[in-house]
């Protein structure tokens, strides 16, 4: 085994291995600052009887609920392909992305019923001070928490948590938006705009809901890369001075790890051991582009699709 193919392996390994590890950090910061939020927050609403507040308290505990299904998914999602899988365990992480879009919107219409009741029957807010100085603590934690996930999302491409990160922004305009309806309700008097927020909030929510779930079928219907990735793949494989043509390409992602494969047309004169080395050689080439990314290549001598063509028709 050559210098290039010893070196591209072990990085396939460490880059495996620290995604793992960002993952599964990714997933505990969660669990940790949703269950720290709940606790705060309770105590919060138990002092303002704010609905919007209340809005944003069912809403971290419905960040816990996800987070924990996330932290279960994307540990069953990184166990390494057996027997009975031998693709790995990678969509795990978008059935855990479905299950947060489920639990988004069953929180969504408990909340938008309690925002109609309190059209019904508005109640004064009170110690709103102390709401607001909850709401400040819980935007500077989920900021830290978003830019931590952000960062785990770029190095990873995470579903699972890329849908738990789409879920803490949406939070941060919730606590945003709850401090503004306690100021309106407080200085102004202006009770309706508790449920008021409280309703916009529910709409961002199933906004964020329907983004999660269609990312979350993308990835179990094996959706295509984007057409630019896939034209610069064709271009890294064509740009080996053996390789006259790529085509019949299909790609698709599954947890941390995505899967490449395509034909690559190659002189007919060659024997089978240099088209072979070849492969390898081109494999090692697109990998290094596309890291944890498996690639399997189909080796085809020069003309023989043309031929192919000649005996369909």
């Amino acid at each position: 085994m050559s210098d290039t193919e010893n070196n591209s392996e072990e990085n396939s390994r460490e880059s495996g291995a620290n995604t793992a590890r960002l993952m599964r950090l990714a997933t505990y910061a969660s669990v940790t600052v949703a269950s720290i939020l709940i606790i705060v927050k309770t105590g919060a609403w138990f002092a303002t009887e704010s609905v919007s507040l209340l809005s944003s308290l069912v809403d971290s505990l419905l960040d816990v609920g996800a987070s924990v299904v996330n932290l279960i998914a994307v540990h069953h999602a990184l166990q390494p392909a057996d027997h009975e899988h031998r693709f790995g365990h990678g969509k795990a992480e978008a059935l855990a992305g479905l299950a947060q879009a489920a639990f988004i919107a069953g929180s969504g219409a408990f909340l938008l019923l309690e925002s109609v009741d309190r059209f019904i029957q508005p109640r004064e807010i009170t110690n709103s001070e102390t709401g607001i100085v909850v709401m400040v603590i819980a935007i500077v934690m989920t900021l830290l928490l978003v830019g931590f996930q952000s960062y785990v999302v770029k190095k990873t491409g995470s579903v699972a948590i890329g849908a738990d990160s789409l879920h803490y922004r949406a939070d941060i305009l919730v606590n945003v938006a709850v401090i503004v309806s306690l100021v309106l309700a407080a200085n102004l008097q202006w009770h309706m705009a508790d449920p008021i927020f409280a309703i916009l909030i529910v709409l961002y929510m199933s906004i964020g809901a329907i983004k999660i779930a269609q990312q979350s079928l993308d990835v179990l219907m094996d959706k295509e890369f984007p057409d630019q990735e896939r034209r610069r793949i064709k271009e890294i494989a064509e740009s080996h001075d053996q390789v006259l043509n790529v085509h019949d390409m299909r790609t698709r992602s599954s947890g941390a790890t995505s899967f490449i494969q395509f034909h690559a047309e190659m002189p007919k004169h060659i024997s089978l051991a240099e088209a072979h080395e070849i492969a390898d050689e081109v494999m090692y080439m697109v990998e290094e582009a596309f890291p944890n990314t498996e690639v399997l290549i189909h080796q085809d001598p020069e003309g023989v699709d043309e031929r192919r063509d000649d005996v369909e028709e």
